[in-house]
């Protein structure tokens, strides 16, 4: 008999919902137009306690660093379903990537050395 080979399946590698939702905003921010948590849902069909959870996740600098802009939705933009409390609309920028200064050569602590131990 002979041996069969195992084929090892080689899926397409799916998106992640951060990845997604960070296009969505760049794209929106090319725009100039600021989304509400209900219009990113409609968008990416995630849910809107999961895209504002990906949003907190896109401030830290392991993900990007974005700076995510958050201000309350004016009277007359309100749309239907949304009438209740504030609404916040949401923007992303990329961050801004500044030339830190350099540390001055600090002369390092050194440990006392380890004396040899005679016998």
């Amino acid at each position: 008999m002979r041996k069969m080979r195992r084929r090892v399946a080689q899926g397409i590698q799916r998106r992640r919902q951060r990845d997604v939702l960070c296009d969505v905003m760049l794209s929106a921010r090319e725009c100039e137009t600021w989304l509400t948590l209900d219009e990113l849902a409609k968008l990416t069909h995630y849910p809107p306690a999961s895209i504002s959870a990906q949003l907190r996740h896109l401030r830290k600098p392991q993900f990007g660093g974005f700076v995510v802009e958050k201000q309350p939705r004016t009277a007359g933009k309100i749309l239907r379903g949304e009438d209740f409390g504030t609404v916040w609309e949401y923007q992303l920028r990329r961050p801004v990537r500044g030339i830190t200064a350099r540390r001055q050569n600090r002369p390092q602590k050194t440990r006392p050395a380890a004396r040899a131990m005679s016998c």
